[in-house]
């Protein structure tokens, strides 16, 4: 009846249409005569679809709304079977209930795996929890939950044919490489994480998983749309169609797969930008620089209308810095790039004050006040954001860290599953990556997943054990690992993977940094991630398998006054080394590179990318400069009871089963830019550390004394300059360490210190002044001053009671907080970050008051690659006698088994891929690309991995 009426259908019967960044799906279904047809088919068949002119599109709730079959023709129409299966149905409809707006649905991705509805096998979406599982973990979840019916999901990928560049030259779709103008991925004119389109379409069906299925699968199932299901279930299944996945809601505003590095904030100068009134007209064409020759890289300031050349760039070409100059001259914050200019308005814009590219929203405005018209205007220059790209490519760190020049042969199976790109989480896909190399970490999330996702709770999406062992199963199991016929020789951006789509969500949330969008950095990612494990491996049998890297850092610092000693420890992870750049092994040809730069950009002329030399500089040399000696100013010695000078050494107290090297390559320059150092380091596959290993104290070795009378009061410390300093960027206890090692002497002694410190592994440590008993990092005084400050210590009762509701001591939550002063939230972290020491606390006093005491003397300071805390108790006092947490150790010979790599000019922006050795040859894990490595580019290496031997 519906099929006879000749009439567009109105907006509420035309056809469903869900988008994506590169798929349309289109589910439409036809009805005539009591039929339906999925898709319209031939108009001749009269089997199939009727003619266009003759057919309505209507949606499932349309169905429902236009009314039921009648009882005659449900008999009619009934097969034998379907009493019994709706009769199955009918036993568990108690369980089934309709989402609303404030549920969570995952119909995208399995909870406890990484099936999706493109899975051969689909997903199924209980109508009880609206969790998402596939078929092994729905058989699974029906028999431990009681909930029996769900939705399957199943979607087919049609490759769509590429035709864009068919012609009448009959090129197909060969063609030239798209290249990158934009420093993004996913968006037009950035790097693409798909090169190929597909259209897809949808399949569903209610089914009901019963005791008698025994796993294999579910014992009823129905197509969907069918009138005959109870009106329930159809409304159910009609709002999980309608509702955002999980994954989409939690990141409304933002599309998935997409990271734009243009992305500006608009200039605070913008609104009211001053405009002198000086007759200056600048012509359309024929600009070059007021203060040299140069007719290229011009900016043109806003202010007073100077055309002036721009900054040099780090391979000798760009400008001679005469438009920064002029504003440190004058202050006129803004200028605009000559070339950039669109005839939309748009053009690259920078602030010299705010030290960024910035946005104008007036900028067609402030060209007129210069007699500029846009709108006779084009681009003829290429922007920042490409230059930087070309560069980047040029250069070759980009070319040799993928190995862009190799033919890399793709390579599948277990252990060999790469990592879609979410927008910028190649410094996560590259850390997680290597961990699970790890075997602990195999042992607890890969062999222990079956016994993890027994214990999972009601929400297994923001269980953090729980999706560890769901991406470690994920890479490790190979199901998601297969080569396809078209990826057999060569890897492309369309090679399978997985997307860690709940785990970056899960592991983010709450961070500043992480749960973002923006690139971060990999060594403080893998921090975060140890800190992680350590607050979820508490309860046994949960063996955290982040103790394979744990060791144990042992600072001795000796009084040069009196000779006396004492000796630090804490816990580390991460090894951290700077780079010596003055013993770099080709320092000769380093200098005539350099003097060949200078002298092309004297003469306008630019280098030959190809002739680019790095610094090469042993990682011996990084070690050696580890374990140098520093002396430590107005350090308090017990032994003299006054200020003095003191040499502090660092070494290793434990070897842990695997090492992990940070090449402190991000520092900052003069002007306080941050810089990437362009270095290649000499690494060798086998190293021994041995001569970095700490012994304890010696027998001829004395120990500071107890401190005899009050130590003295610290002075107070500046606010205006402790402002300031905050408002450079640096963290406040830094600051405090500024101020008090100047004496309150001012800014500009304060920020010298910083420059000179800023690499200590305690630079960011929290501080408290030498000698006043209490952690400080370098400096300390004697733990006899510890002592007394635990004697007199009394607990915030607030604090006290918040942490004791959280299942903690009396005497743990006190001990906490007398390490952080006072301070609640630094006591949780702290609280975290040492589990080991608390759990092996007595109950009687006198044990209490012997651990606290030796925690507190072993206040060393921390940073540097600690991950939470200011530093740990050891498994050893200063006089040698077992008190704190324990340490792997063995053998200080070590072989290389993977190393990660950073490409771009700054933590901010940029690459990160990973190279693991595996089965005796080396593997590149770009994303989700994985292949042989051809020539492993161990010298451009971040962070480094080695395994104890």
């Amino acid at each position: 009846a519906f099929a006879s009426v000749k009439r567009k259908p109105p907006p509420l019967f035309q056809q469903k249409t869900r988008e994506s960044s590169s798929f349309v799906i289109v589910q439409k279904f036809v009805i005539r005569r009591g039929k339906r047809w999925s898709k319209t088919g031939n108009d001749n068949d009269a089997n199939k679809a009727p003619h266009p002119e003759h057919r309505v599109v209507i949606s499932r709730l349309q169905i429902a709304a236009r009314g039921r079959p009648t009882n005659a023709r449900r008999r009619r129409g009934r097969r034998p079977h379907q009493n019994t299966t709706m009769e199955t149905l009918q036993k568990y409809l108690g369980q089934v209930k309709v989402p609303c707006a404030t549920d969570n649905v995952y119909k995208e991705e399995c909870v406890l795996s990484f099936d999706t509805p493109e899975t051969p096998t689909g997903l199924y979406v209980s109508l009880a929890s609206f969790l998402g599982f596939g078929v092994a973990y729905a058989a699974r979840y029906a028999e431990r939950s009681g909930h029996r019916v769900f939705l399957h999901l199943k979607r087919d990928k049609i490759e769509i044919p590429d035709t864009s560049s068919t012609g009448a030259g009959g090129g197909g779709a060969e063609g030239p490489e798209k290249k990158i103008t934009r420093l993004a991925i996913g968006v037009e004119g950035g790097a693409t994480t798909e090169s190929k389109k597909y259209e897809y379409t949808e399949h569903y069906k209610v089914v009901v998983f019963e005791a008698a299925s025994g796993g294999a699968g579910p014992t009823v199932s129905l197509d969907y749309p069918n009138a005959e299901l109870p009106l329930l279930v159809q409304n159910a299944v009609d709002a999980i169609q309608r509702a955002e996945a999980a994954s989409v809601k939690r990141e409304r505003e933002q599309l998935a797969g997409t990271w734009d590095g243009e992305i500006r904030q608009v200039s605070r100068h913008a609104a009211d930008l001053l405009q002198l009134d000086n007759g200056r007209k600048i012509p359309p064409t024929g600009w070059k620089c007021e203060k040299c020759d140069l007719t290229s890289n011009l900016w043109l300031n806003l202010t007073d209308g100077s055309i002036l050349c721009g900054r040099k760039f780090f391979d000798g070409s760009g400008g001679n810095d005469h438009a920064v100059n002029h504003f440190k001259e004058t202050s006129y914050p803004l200028a605009v790039k000559l070339g950039t200019i669109t005839a939309d308005g748009k053009g690259d814009v920078y602030s010299y004050s705010e030290d960024d590219m910035v946005e104008d929203p007036h900028l067609v405005k402030h060209l007129a006040h210069w007699g500029i018209n846009v709108g006779q205007l084009e681009k003829t220059e290429k922007s920042m954001i490409e230059l930087e790209l070309d560069l980047n490519q040029r250069i070759g760190e980009w070319g040799i860290l993928c190995e862009s020049a190799s033919q890399l042969k793709p390579i599948a199976g277990p252990g060999y599953t790469g990592m879609k790109n979410l927008g910028n989480t190649c410094y996560l896909n590259s850390v997680m990556q290597v961990m699970f190399t790890i075997p602990d970490f195999v042992r607890r999330f890969v062999d222990g997943a079956d016994a993890i996702f027994d214990r999972a709770p009601a929400d297994p999406a923001n269980d953090f054990n729980v999706q560890m062992a769901k991406l470690g199963t994920g890479l490790c199991s190979g199901k998601y690992s297969v080569l396809s016929d078209n990826t057999l020789d060569t890897i492309d951006s369309s090679s399978g993977g997985i997307a860690p789509t709940m785990f970056k969500a899960l592991i983010g949330r709450g961070h500043p940094d992480f749960s973002t969008k923006q690139q971060q950095d990999a060594q403080e990612f893998f921090l975060h991630l140890v800190s992680s494990l350590e607050k979820h491996s508490r309860q046994p049998p949960a063996a955290n398998p982040a103790d394979a890297l744990k060791f144990c850092i042992e600072d001795r610092v000796e009084c040069c006054s009196s000779g006396k000693v004492m000796y630090n420890r804490r816990d580390e992870w991460c090894l951290p080394l700077q780079i010596p750049l003055q013993k770099a092994t080709n320092i000769e040809e380093v200098k005539r590179y350099e003097a060949e730069r200078e002298a092309a950009e004297k003469e306008g002329r630019r280098l030959d990318p190809d002739s680019l030399v790095r610094p090469k500089i042993p990682l011996s040399a990084c070690l050696d400069t580890f374990a140098q000696p520093e002396l430590v100013e107005q350090f308090y010695s017990s032994a003299i009871n006054a200020k003095t000078t003191a040499k502090k050494t660092t070494k290793l107290a434990s070897m842990p089963d695997y090492l992990m090297l940070h090449l402190k390559k991000f520092t900052l320059k003069e002007d306080w830019t941050s810089i990437k150092l362009d270095v290649a380091i000499d690494i060798p596959e086998v190293l021994d550390l041995e001569t970095l290993r700490g012994t304890g104290k010696q027998p001829d070795e004395e120990e500071l004394p107890d401190i005899v009378g009050r130590p003295p009061t610290p002075p107070p410390m500046d606010p205006e300059v402790m402002e300031q300093l905050i408002g450079m960027g640096f963290p406040p206890e830094a600051c405090k360490r500024a101020i008090f090692f100047t004496k309150n002497t001012g800014i500009e002694p304060a920020t010298q210190w910083m420059m000179e410190h800023i690499a200590d592994a305690d630079f960011a440590a929290p501080f408290v002044p030498p000698g006043t008993g209490g952690k400080s990092g370098t400096g300390s005084g004697a733990a006899a001053s510890a002592d007394a400050a635990a004697a007199t210590f009394t607990p915030d009762p607030v604090g006290l009671e918040m942490l004791m509701g959280m299942g903690f001591t009396d005497r743990q939550a006190t001990k906490a907080l007398r390490e952080t002063g006072n301070n609640t939230e630094r006591a949780v972290d702290w609280i975290f970050s040492h589990t080991e020491e608390l759990d092996s606390m007595a109950i009687d006093d006198a044990t209490f008051d012997s651990v606290a005491t030796a925690a507190a003397a072993a206040g060393g300071g921390a940073g540097g690659s600690t991950a939470s805390s200011a530093g740990a108790a050891s498994g050893q006092s200063s006089a040698g006698k077992p008190s704190g947490p324990t340490y792997r150790d063995g053998t200080g010979k070590y072989k290389l088994v993977a190393f990660i790599s950073h490409m771009g000019t700054s933590a901010q922006v940029g690459h990160y891929v990973c190279h693991i050795l595996k089965d005796g040859q080396w593997v590149i894990f770009n994303d989700n690309k994985v292949a042989i490595s051809q020539n492993p580019p161990k010298e451009l290496g971040y962070l480094y991995l080695y395994q104890r031997v």
